[in-house]
């Protein structure tokens, strides 16, 4: 049975408690329904999961900057080795490797800052968007595709997903282009409070829909008769606290693509306008065979 709703999120948090198999070496495991290759954003939030394990409860991730070397096997364990670069006064420094079949698949490193006082602006929330209640699920959203409604209907579903607009999933022909890409988003069960966490699953959903912004300008779909598709680097900063068990707008869009690579940028904002995380992303986008 497909895991939805709280079943779902519960899986996924099953998923980002690592086994600490010794000191600052952790490791995790994938869904056992799912895509072959591993999830970029599920190895980026156990990366996250495994340097915030190494720090003090009074340091706050503010930024992670990682890459993808190697597709994930989905089959098998990832290895999470944690190397302490610097604990200085105000941040902590933590470079995460992840590995399977003794290589590395992923690197990232994530710095932890103390909280203090400073100066505050942000950037406003996009007007005139939609709210997610006014806007169809993914299911919803794919009715008139039957086989990709079936494909989402049997992967697990921790997020609640909803499009401002066509998603990438339609069919090739059937999208406009577009280009802004906005997403509502939030985890569909009750989480605890615990910041780190809701940090790492902000990670684990950053990666889900910032390349599609880039198809999104050229009118372009995921699969066949689209593109093909695969997450090269990844960078978030942390600007302020949010529980995402909570809606919140990813604002994405792509200012450049060329070479058989795409750019993404992404903001994220809490549905009364705090401007709480922004996202950069550079992917491989090649024609689908």
């Amino acid at each position: 049975m497909t895991l939805v709703g709280q079943a779902a999120v519960d899986a996924l948090l099953g998923l980002l408690d690592l086994e600490q198999i010794e000191v600052n070496i952790f490791r995790g495991v994938s869904p056992p329904v799912g895509p072959q290759r591993v999830y970029g954003g599920q190895v980026a939030g156990q990366a996250l999961v495994a340097a915030g394990r190494t720090m003090g409860t009074d340091r706050y991730v503010h930024s992670l900057h990682g890459y993808f070397v190697r597709p994930g096997d989905a089959t098998i364990p990832i290895v999470y080795s944690v190397e302490n670069i610097r604990d200085g006064r105000s941040f902590s420094v933590r470079r995460v490797t992840a590995i399977q079949h003794g290589k590395p698949i992923f690197f990232m490193s994530a710095s932890f800052q103390l909280a203090e006082e400073g100066l505050e602006h942000a950037s406003p929330m996009p007007l005139d968007v939609p709210g997610p209640g006014e806007l169809p699920t993914m299911l919803e959203q794919l009715e008139q595709y039957p086989e990709r409604a079936q494909l989402w209907s049997t992967i697990p579903r921790p997020l609640d997903v909803r499009y401002v607009g066509e998603s990438g999933w339609v069919r090739s022909g059937d999208r406009q282009t577009e280009p802004r890409q906005r997403v509502w988003m939030r985890f569909d069960g009750k989480l605890p409070d615990d910041p780190l966490l809701h940090a790492c699953l902000l990670t684990y959903a950053s990666d889900l829909t910032l390349l599609d912004s880039v198809l999104s300008t050229h009118g372009e779909v995921w699969g066949p008769g689209g593109v093909i598709g695969a997450s090269l680097d990844h960078a978030l900063w942390f600007h302020r606290p949010v529980r995402v068990d909570e809606w919140f707008l990813y604002d994405c869009w792509s200012p450049s693509a060329s070479g058989g690579r795409g750019l993404a940028n992404g903001r994220m904002f809490t549905p009364d306008g705090r401007h709480v995380a922004s996202a950069v992303q550079e992917g491989l986008l090649r024609r689908a065979g």
